[in-house]
């Protein structure tokens, strides 16, 4: 059973701050991305801050999100920053592979 995930996005100027707090699984993490790229796309900001700060579970569709998030900034010639990720998280980020990428 998943416990429920929230975002609250907060947009200042170029920049979109999107604090997920709860879990990220395959239960919730369609609706933190439609969350997301709902104001992303309305917006075009040049900066997403991902902010895990309140993360307390992260399976596989945590890093799909992430990597997800990654092609639309990128595609829009913005860069995400994922933030403040608990130390519980940093060895599965580590494994797939994310890091090489910058966004840390």
């Amino acid at each position: 059973m998943s416990i429920e995930t929230n975002v609250e996005i907060l947009v200042q100027g170029q920049a979109v701050t999107a604090k997920i707090c709860g879990d990220i699984d395959h239960h919730t993490a369609k609706n933190i991305r439609d969350k997301i790229d709902g104001v992303i796309q309305t917006g075009t900001p040049k900066i997403l801050y991902m902010d895990f700060s309140k993360i307390q579970f992260m399976d596989s569709s945590g890093i799909g999100l992430i990597m997800g998030r990654y092609k639309l900034m990128k595609s829009m010639n913005g860069i995400l920053k994922v933030i403040n990720i608990p130390v519980r998280l940093e060895r599965m980020i580590k494994m797939s592979g994310l890091a090489c990428l910058g966004i840390f």
